[in-house]
């Protein structure tokens, strides 16, 4: 029995659910670490280096610690960790990046949320997961409960043709990970080696992409910098792709899409808890249309998970 096969087994159920949730709580998250990197002077690339590298250092040295075996992979399998690592990670940054540079944040967020939609199509013809009426209705409520949470719903917004073929980009390279991670786990790589060569991956594409002394001098500047970057690289990166991965280990690449759309949500809760921002009645309604979207996907006696 491969590592899949146990994960599946462990994973599944509510257990495999639990750990989809962690993780979009956790990608959550970001903005708190996203702002602080920006107040000195590291645009969102940097960021991307900044969370690949401490994720593939930390990795390693756990790695090399745990069990050495993990640290391998077959030579006719880094497909899976480009596909990953740069296919998926750096290219939904890039255009997720450069769409924000030119509409807006809400826009983005809205547009990096049809990644449901893809990873559910390409499962189907991939997987064979079954595209079933629940998980339609659960689709359409999570997508427009993330243009409610954001803000997009009622208000002006013009969207230009670059503005939509990145914001397709984003989403499509988004869900890509999903894809791309589930072909490695039925290769049998755990999901530590999965994590630890997509950063690695990640890593290496960008580098040419940032100025690396800024990074460093901005991560090094005290000790208290130090910690957080560390921190950002574990709460943003390091436990929510190794989670997320142990849950597609026994839920359906659909679903799991589905699932870790609490991501905008904890973002919103975040901002409003955190840093004080107002909770409209439309920042309300997305909440309850994400949770909703959820439940459906996870009702007693339909489209049984990991089926």
């Amino acid at each position: 029995m491969n590592n899949n096969s146990r994960n599946t087994h462990a994973n599944s159920g509510p257990l495999g659910i639990f750990f989809i949730l962690l993780a979009g709580t956790c990608w959550g998250s970001i903005g708190i670490f996203v702002r602080r990197f920006n107040a000195l002077n590291l645009v969102s690339m940097d960021i991307v280096a900044v969370r690949s590298v401490f994720t593939v250092i930390f990795m390693a040295i756990f790695l090399a610690i745990y069990d050495r075996r993990l640290l391998k992979i077959r030579f006719r399998d880094i497909w899976c960790f480009i596909g990953t690592g740069i296919i998926s990670m750096v290219f939904f940054n890039y255009c997720y990046f450069r769409l924000i540079e030119i509409s807006s944040l809400s826009v983005a967020a809205v547009m990096l949320y049809t990644a449901p939609v893809f990873v559910m199509l390409m499962s189907a013809v991939l997987f064979h997961e079954k595209i079933t009426p629940v998980k339609v209705i659960a689709l359409v409520a999570t997508f427009v409960g993330c243009c409610c949470v954001t803000g997009v719903v009622g208000s002006s917004v013009h969207l230009s043709l670059p503005a939509i073929l990145l914001g397709l980009g984003a989403g499509l390279g988004y869900a890509l990970y999903s894809i791309f991670g589930r072909f490695a786990l039925e290769r049998g790589y755990h999901s530590f080696t999965i994590n630890l060569y997509t950063f690695l991956f990640a890593a290496l594409a960008c580098a040419p992409l940032v100025d690396t002394g800024k990074i460093f001098s901005v991560c090094t500047s005290s000790v208290s910098m130090g910690v957080f970057s560390v921190l950002c690289g574990l709460i943003t990166t390091v436990i929510p792709y190794i989670t997320y991965n142990f849950g597609l280990a026994g839920v359906e690449t659909g679903k799991a899409a589905i699932i870790a759309s609490i991501e905008p949500v904890v973002a919103t809760l975040i901002g409003v808890f955190v840093f004080h921002e107002n909770l409209t009645t439309g920042n309300v309604i997305g909440i309850a249309l994400v949770l909703a979207a959820i439940v459906m996907c996870n009702l007693p006696g339909r489209d049984r998970i990991g089926a």
